[in-house]
């Protein structure tokens, strides 16, 4: 049996091709870089742990409000910066003295690592995690067992 990462990567390239709406979560029809992981939630479980409510683009940016962080502390395992599995959500500091607002899937580890996300302008794209992404992750989180 393969674990929650494994499986949590191979769902969210079924979504790649997916073009970009604000606070959808519908395959092939558009998606954000939350709906990406609540879509893949929804595979890896069969359905989301709790109703989303409705957020603005900016994620509580002029409050300085960490919301995405919390909700995502929330669901999903708290891990150590460092080391990067297949399957981990990365959360994505964009812009110093922002909030925390993007996320994405480890797609793959090694000497070329990607990670899969919904983004502006291109949809879901399975990115490569360069410096300057890699530069820009201030929390990682696994799904959960489902063994467990």
């Amino acid at each position: 049996m393969r674990g929650p990462g494994a499986d949590a990567a191979a769902h969210a390239r079924e979504w790649i091709g997916t073009p970009y709406r604000h606070q959808a979560s519908c395959l092939g029809a558009g998606v954000d870089c939350l709906g990406l992981v609540r879509g893949v939630w929804r595979a890896l479980y069969g359905r989301e742990p709790a109703q989303v409510p409705p957020y603005t683009p900016d994620w509580s940016e002029p409050q300085q409000d960490e919301r995405l962080w919390r909700a995502a502390a929330l669901y999903l395992v708290a891990q150590p910066l460092g080391d990067l599995s297949v399957g981990d959500v990365v959360l994505f500091r964009m812009r110093q003295g922002s909030v925390a607002k993007h996320l994405g899937i480890i797609g793959q580890t090694g000497p070329e690592p990607t990670f899969i996300h919904a983004y502006t302008g291109h949809g879901v794209v399975e990115s490569p995690l360069s410096a300057p992404w890699r530069r820009r992750i201030v929390a990682r989180f696994e799904f959960p067992d489902r063994r467990h």
